[in-house]
């Protein structure tokens, strides 16, 4: 058992950028995570923070300015990076799927929902048609889509945002892959129906036993869904920990700015807090901490040393200086 790999997604390093007529915009500066199998991890940071673009670099699905720079993305121990297109179509679908962010943008709407999920089960299996077809009625009903039978028929348009949202699941799932990575899932859905959503995925995880990667710029989605909870900001990781350690002892001041902006029960009344200035532009990094022109709590060190990771409790690193500051103080103490 020890020759065994752990981890069915090992991220080491890995830096992507995007080659414009302005300059290099490096989106993902050196993120690393693993991820094992029957997991869910959540990847959380505000638009821009990179997220996406690191969900984008593990299947190699970025825009043609896009292009990994430097880093492995290993699957069962393998460096997929060094894979060419044709293994990459084979991958994707097959062993790693993604929930895109607008189902109404993601799904054809000249195609009927059932033709697409015959699509995607004949490309990546041998079934033939009309097992395809068979396999798409099952997965909708498998997702609680009611009358499978007569939605295969009907067009995009002709669903709702949370049936459209459970179509997208089934397509990613109808050939059962190890991964799923579900960018912004429930964005443009309703609190009933978002719950419902996530309840979906979190039963069909136990089901298939398969690991997800949830990409979201809301703390609050994820908080009872993730083992594991990566902060970004600026391409880099900021923080990363267990729901309990993120949400209980946050250690970088982003993730404490991003808590302070969710709504509570216990403070309906208060206004909430923002996080001050604007987001970082890529094509201009700072030196230092990528968070340092929007931190309240700035110390001369973050403006000119990027702060490395620090263990600030089991299971729980920040890359914070204000950390270091407080562990002097108490050393001294």
């Amino acid at each position: 058992m020890s020759d065994e790999i752990k981890n069915i997604l090992e991220v080491d390093n890995l830096h992507t950028s995007f080659f414009t007529d302005n300059g290099e915009v490096r989106a993902v500066n050196g993120i690393s995570f693993n991820l094992a199998p029957g997991k869910t991890l959540g990847i959380v940071g505000e638009s821009g923070s990179g997220k996406s673009v690191t969900a984008y670099s593990i299947l190699q699905i970025l825009a043609d300015a896009g292009r990994i720079t430097e880093g492995e993305v290993r699957f069962n121990g393998e460096d997929i990076t060094k894979w060419d297109e044709k293994q990459m179509s084979k991958f994707r679908g097959e062993k790693i799927s993604i929930i895109f962010q607008d189902p109404m943008t993601s799904l054809n709407p000249t195609f009927t929902v059932g033709y697409q999920l015959e699509e995607a089960v004949l490309l990546h299996t041998n079934k033939t048609k009309e097992e395809a077809k068979a396999r798409a009625i099952e997965m909708l009903t498998l997702v609680g889509v009611n009358e499978p039978e007569s939605r295969v028929k009907q067009y995009p348009h002709e669903l709702s945002g949370g049936m459209r949202q459970r179509v997208m699941i089934a397509m990613a799932l109808c050939c059962e892959p190890d991964i799923l990575i579900a960018d912004e899932p429930t964005t443009a859905l309703d609190v009933t129906i978002q719950a419902q959503i996530l309840e979906l995925m979190q039963d069909l995880q136990k089901k298939l036993g398969m690991a997800i990667i949830m990409v979201t710029h809301d703390l609050g989605v994820i908080a009872s869904m993730c083992d594991e909870i990566i902060v970004m900001y600026g391409g880099r990781v900021c923080e990363r920990g267990t729901a309990d350690a993120i949400f209980y002892s946050p250690a970088h001041e982003y993730t404490k700015g991003l808590l302070r902006s969710i709504p509570r029960l216990e403070t309906m009344n208060e206004r909430l807090v923002p996080i001050g200035g604007t987001p970082i532009n890529l094509l201009n990094m700072p030196e230092g901490c990528a968070f340092c022109p929007r931190c309240e709590n700035a110390m001369k060190i973050c403006l000119t040393q990027k702060p490395e990771e620090y263990r600030v409790g089991e299971d729980h690193l920040a890359s914070c200086w204000m950390n270091v500051a407080e562990l002097a103080k108490s050393e001294e103490a």
